[in-house]
C-alpha cells in the first residue's frame, strides 16, 4: 500500500521511498524530511478538492503532501493498518481498554502539553 492510498486518521509504517528515476528529487527530499524506512506515518487530513494536498504526521512534524509526492511513499505490507493505531509520538490518543479506561480529568485525551497541579505564580 501506498501512503497516499492510506485511509484518514490511520497509521502506517514506511517501507521505502520509491524514486521515480536515478535523479528523481522528490524522493530525495522526501528522505530528507524524514520520511524513511521504519518510520510511523499518520494521515491527518485531506485536502477539500479531491484530496490534494493531504497532511500527515511523523512524530510530532505534520506536512502537507501532494497526492503525486504520497504516492512515491510505499507503506509496510505486514504493518497492521487500523484507524487510531498506536503511534509513539502520540500515546495519549489511544485508550485502554478495561475499568480504568475512562480519561483522568488531570489530563485531557487530546492535550499535548502536561497537566498543572498547581496554578502558576
Amino acid at each position: 500500500m501506498r501512503l497516499n492510498q492510506l485511509p484518514l486518521r490511520t497509521a502506517g509504517v514506511i517501507d521505502h521511498v520509491e524514486a521515480l528515476s536515478p535523479t528523481d528529487a522528490i524522493a530525495q527530499r522526501l528522505g530528507e524530511l524524514g520520511f524513511v524506512p521504519g518510520e510511523p506515518v499518520k494521515v491527518i487530513a485531506f485536502g477539500p478538492l479531491g484530496g490534494d494536498p493531504m497532511a500527515v504526521e511523523i512524530g510530532f512534524t505534520r506536512f502537507a503532501l501532494r497526492q503525486s509526492e504520497a504516492q512515491r511513499i510505499v507503506l509496510q505490507a505486514e504493518s497492521p493498518v487500523l484507524p487510531h493505531a498506536a503511534c509513539p509520538a502520540h500515546p495519549h490518543e489511544h485508550t485502554p481498554v478495561g475499568a480504568d479506561a475512562s480519561p483522568s480529568a488531570s489530563q485531557p485525551a487530546s492535550s499535548h502539553q502536561p497537566s498543572v497541579a498547581e496554578p502558576l505564580v
